[in-house]
């Protein structure tokens, strides 16, 4: 089976730059604390980079 990554949004948007914004999004998250379940590939991964300042990351 594939490795999968739970991502958590732990800072607000406010105040970041939109790139950030849209990639929170795209990632699927959208209050403070909500989580969800991707797949562990180099565009997650990616996605993570750009906002790692706001997010933690579990391998599950």
């Amino acid at each position: 089976m594939e490795k999968q990554l739970k991502i958590t949004l732990v800072k607000s948007l406010n105040g970041r730059l939109e790139k950030q914004k849209r990639t929170v999004e795209a990632l699927g998250l959208t209050k403070i604390r909500s989580s969800v379940i991707r797949p562990d590939n180099d565009a997650v991964r990616g996605m993570i980079y750009v906002v790692k300042h706001l997010v933690t990351v579990e391998e599950i």
